[in-house]
């Protein structure tokens, strides 16, 4: 990854429940306009037009494009945390329950459509607030997998740590690359294919061994 871009800081950090409201309606607005004519059309004019504003108000809080794309990818991961991991009973199912938890998240969390998906993926700058943003979320959802997993009575793999980073990695490549497809995938048929490969892999012996012993009845 490129060192971070300083000139991609946003200018204005809210202090106030109305600053705040605009700069969100900023990042719906470009949300909005990014899908719809792509990142190169996607210029801060028909941002701040679709916002109803003046750009001269748009740059009071972002100095270009960029810098609101790189606000829109940051937002997008930092609201990636698994939220089942909180839950009491969340290894209280099978193995291959608490598993589709992780990964129905994961793809829950990328339906906000193809175009823009890719274009965050594509096109964002490596702005400080990005940067921390990965590192972050990236250590804490290898945390709560971990963590979750642990508890697991299934669980067969000798090495948890590296485990949980292969599968945070596994779902969360596969996840961004498939639903930011221009034509996606079938939900269902990628979260089926995600949730048997994972469930195999932390299982080991006995799950296949069950499997088998399901066919064959």
């Amino acid at each position: 990854m490129a060192p971070p871009d300083r000139r991609l800081t946003p200018r204005r950090k809210p202090r106030q429940v109305r600053a705040e409201l605009t700069r969100e309606r900023i990042l719906g607005a470009a949300a909005h306009v990014f899908a719809e004519y792509g990142y190169a059309a996607g210029t801060t004019n028909r941002i701040a037009e679709h916002a109803r504003m003046s750009i001269g108000s748009l740059y009071q809080y972002f100095p270009n494009k960029d810098a609101i794309l790189a606000e829109l990818l940051v937002r997008h991961i930092d609201r990636g945390a698994w939220a089942g991991a909180e839950e009491p009973d969340t290894t209280s199912g099978s193995l291959e329950d608490v598993v589709r938890s992780l990964v129905r998240d994961a793809i829950d969390h990328h339906r906000d459509g193809p175009q823009l998906l890719r274009i965050m993926i594509e096109e964002a700058p490596v702005s400080p607030a990005l940067s921390e943003a990965i590192e972050r979320h990236g250590a804490a959802r290898v945390t709560q997998v971990r963590e979750v997993f642990a508890r697991h009575p299934d669980v067969r793999v000798r090495d948890l740590d590296m485990a949980a980073e292969l599968i945070v990695g596994a779902v969360e490549l596969n996840t961004h690359k498939l639903m930011a497809a221009p034509n996606p995938p079938q939900v269902e048929r990628l979260e089926a294919e995600l949730v048997a490969m994972i469930t195999r892999y932390l299982g080991g012996d006995r799950w296949a061994a069950e499997e088998r012993g399901s066919d064959s009845r």
